[in-house]
């Protein structure tokens, strides 16, 4: 279900800031998404409340993607990272582009704000704030090891919807490495990737 912003689903501690980078990047679409299974992370984590999803635009117009040590074969999706309880969006967001690219970025557009519920196992709201960032310089390479990336790659925007399509077939098996299932995990995974394409396909 895709909205224009609301604020009222939003963390309330964000929703200034949410607003002010609405006036500053954009005004983001809200795309509301509720989830069968939520029992995974990183939904069940206690040291985040949301994420920021980063839209590496690179010099040649490919956007950056990733797979992590853990994943199944040939899953690589938009890169992420967590927004912690007391944290701000934006130094979330300047955070994990330092630590999982290296790179020099400048925001060209708020593109989405992605809020879920789950209702099981237990009632959980999750949130996701998308950025377009366009590189500027640097050299990619993860800085923080902890964070397992195998391999990274560019894609075409229009190979967006065929990342998630992959990532809603992921197999009906839990795992220790997300702490759940891989197809509960997928599908929550895929909204982005479905939202971004859709977005960058009507710029």
């Amino acid at each position: 279900m895709t909205n224009l912003l609301k604020l009222e689903q939003i963390p309330r501690h964000h929703r200034d800031e949410v607003a002010e980078l609405a006036t500053r990047y954009g005004v983001p679409r809200h795309h509301h998404a509720i989830l069968a299974d939520g029992a995974f992370d990183p939904l069940t984590k206690n040291d985040r409340i949301g994420e920021v999803g980063m839209v590496v635009r690179r010099r040649d117009g490919g956007i950056l993607v990733a797979r992590k040590t853990y994943y199944p074969p040939a899953v690589f999706r938009l890169l992420t990272g967590g927004v912690a309880p007391a944290e701000r969006i934006i130094a979330a967001l300047e955070r994990e582009v330092a630590e999982e690219t290296s790179l020099t970025v400048q925001i060209s557009r708020f593109l989405s704000v992605i809020t879920y519920d789950s209702p099981y196992p237990t009632p959980c709201r999750f949130v996701s704030y998308v950025f377009l960032l366009d590189e500027v310089g640097g050299t990619l390479q993860v800085a923080d090891p902890e964070e397992q990336v195998a391999e990274m790659r560019t894609v075409l925007p229009a190979e967006l919807p065929l990342l998630a399509a992959r990532l809603r077939q992921l197999p009906d098996c839990r795992d220790p490495a997300i702490n759940g299932n891989w197809s509960s995990w997928g599908q929550f995974r895929a909204v982005m990737h479905e939202e971004v394409g859709a977005l960058l396909e009507a710029a």
